[in-house]
């Protein structure tokens, strides 16, 4: 993670008061959310199935999936797909961590082309990891969007 991508993280950090311990357990969920996405656009579906836990929920535009498994079936072919045709960028990144559980929340905007069609969108996502064996692993995903203002 680069030093921007730090300062735009602080004011989490700083508002919790936090130790460079804490600094740098959060900046291993973010890089994990951040590698989950990469794996995402390029296509590689196991690498995108080993960030979850087996109990992981996902909830997207109001639909749920209840388990990686339910996941990995019926809605991560789509979301490849569709991430493989856009360009995400962010907007504003926080974090926290405690316990061995972090939470990561990002704002962007996705732009590009899908199934023919142009997409501008305003996103939102949350996750929350879990540290297992060693390594952060995504519990939860939220995922919300809506139409860009038209510019």
């Amino acid at each position: 993670m680069d030093r921007r991508s730090l300062l735009a993280l602080s004011p989490l950090v700083l508002a919790a008061g936090s130790a460079p311990a804490w600094a740098a357990a959060g900046a291993d969920a973010v890089a994990t959310v951040e590698a989950f996405h990469a794996a995402m656009g390029r296509g590689d579906a196991a690498a995108v199935a080993d960030f979850l836990l087996e109990d992981a929920v996902i909830y997207e535009q109001g639909g749920a999936e209840s388990s990686k498994a339910e996941y990995v079936q019926a809605h991560l072919p789509g979301d490849i797909a569709y991430s493989q045709g856009m360009t995400d960028t962010v907007t504003d990144r926080r974090f926290s961590a405690q316990d061995g559980v972090s939470w990561v929340l990002t704002q962007g905007r996705t732009t590009g082309t899908y199934d023919g069609k142009k997409v501008d969108r305003l996103t939102t996502e949350t996750m929350v990891l879990k540290k297992t064996r060693g390594a952060w692993r995504i519990a939860h995903i939220h995922w919300s969007s809506r139409a860009a203002p038209a510019s």
